[in-house]
């Protein structure tokens, strides 16, 4: 299994921003754990630690394998679920482990 850890930092500065920029994020990436094969689980979640150096939004993924994860990357929902979260960030940092 491999487990897809992705962060972002938000363009919303405001707590009503960011938790509405939360909301679209997880609404568009969440669902895809129903209709992309290969993915067992996927959640988003916000940050509850408000300092400088944390993020603001993470996504944890696992999958079956590496070419589960690939083919999620390119899958067409996935690429138009990435241009909604590009919409609500500025910067992503990504971690993938075996697990």
């Amino acid at each position: 299994m491999i487990t897809h850890i992705v962060s972002w930092k938000l363009k919303a500065v405001d707590d009503a921003g960011r938790a509405e920029s939360v909301a679209a994020i997880a609404a568009a990436l969440e669902p895809l754990a129903q209709s992309i094969p290969g993915i067992r689980s996927l959640v988003v979640r916000p940050n509850v630690v408000r300092n400088e150096v944390n993020w603001d939004v993470v996504l944890v993924g696992d999958y079956d394998s590496v070419a589960a994860l690939d083919a999620y990357q390119v899958h067409p929902e996935h690429v138009a679920a990435a241009a909604i979260v590009r919409q609500h960030t500025t910067e992503r940092a990504t971690v993938d482990f075996e697990s």
